[in-house]
């Protein structure tokens, strides 16, 4: 029997590390056959840095990690002082960056194989348990490749993820897969500043399920960023965005139900109603939320306008 001391998270798997230049933006992506992956590898704080502990998975390393890099250590200082006081250091895979796009990696030499890791500029990637050792080669082409083409964070690094599954990936196969990615700003709170925090834990398809996701969250944050502008009355910014919003995933119905407030801020009646009335058609329950909303002063008691607005319902 293994002792479960060492072998408890048992998380081998493929993953990147990667930091935007740009925009500071910097995020771990990870895929393998063990249920609930993004709940071990991937750990992130903005402004900070990110970690990926991984093999037979140490999981202080995530928040130890970014205590340290918090405090002002290098990824590269961090890593030392997480093996030193690690007594089975050489069963961990473990890659950091920190806030100044540093990057330190460790594979452990008794990671079962194909394991190894390869640096970029700006990232890493890593990988233990894989069908051979061509998986993180094709991983660190595939990144490249989507940076070249100036695609963001979250796409490049999935491309990272699609191109170790085409390679062969986990000799195990598929089940699982996360992607974390944190502002490049210190925030107030060590949990603020979270852009992406996506988890697919059991899917035959995990990468594939995550890019939905992915699409998905884009969307919400370009209706957030319309929002805001919109609170600023800055609406010749929000309505692009909000436009953009719906039509990357015209099919969130709270969206579209919410994108109406917004075009209600900008004096666009005739189109908010429209937006109303394709959400009603489509989910009728969405119109019993209105005098809800009305009775908890999100909604102006406005008799006429509401009369509007449930008249879409028809």
């Amino acid at each position: 029997m293994f002792p479960s001391t060492l072998y408890n998270p048992f998380a081998h798997t493929y993953s990147i590390i990667a930091r935007d230049p740009h925009t500071g933006q910097m995020g771990v992506a990870v895929q393998s056959h063990a249920f609930a992956v993004g709940a071990i590898v991937p750990w992130a704080e903005a402004g900070v840095g990110v970690v990926a502990t991984q093999a037979f998975a140490n999981l202080d390393y995530g928040p130890e990690g970014l205590s340290l890099m918090r405090d002002g250590l290098s990824a590269a200082r961090t890593l030392s002082t997480l093996l030193k006081q690690d007594e089975n250091r050489e069963m961990r895979q473990v890659a950091l960056l920190d806030g100044q796009g540093t990057i330190a990696v460790h594979t452990g030499s008794r990671c079962i194989s194909a394991a190894g890791h390869l640096i970029g500029v700006n990232f890493s990637v890593q990988a233990n348990m894989m069908v051979n050792d061509s998986i993180w080669p094709a991983m660190k082409q595939a990144y490249e490749e989507a940076e070249s083409r100036e695609q963001d964070l979250a796409d490049r690094m999935i491309a990272a993820l699609e191109a170790a599954q085409q390679a062969g990936g986990d000799i195990r196969g598929q089940q699982a897969a996360a992607l974390l990615i944190v502002a490049g700003e210190r925030c107030q709170k060590t949990w603020q500043g979270r852009l992406f925090d996506l988890r697919v834990d059991d899917h035959p398809h995990p990468v594939e399920e995550l890019k939905r996701l992915v699409s998905m969250r884009r969307a919400w944050l370009l209706f957030e960023q319309s929002y805001e502008l919109a609170l600023a009355q800055r609406f010749g910014e929000a309505l692009p965005l909000l436009k953009r919003a719906l039509e990357l995933e015209p099919e969130i119905t709270e969206i579209a139900f919410r994108a109406s407030e917004i075009l209600f801020m900008a004096g666009e009646l005739q189109e908010a109603l429209a937006l109303l009335h394709r959400v009603f058609a489509r989910e009728p329950l969405w119109a019993e939320m209105i005098p809800r909303l009305v009775a908890v002063g999100l909604l102006p008691d406005d008799p006429a306008l509401i009369k509007l607005i449930l008249d879409q319902r028809s």
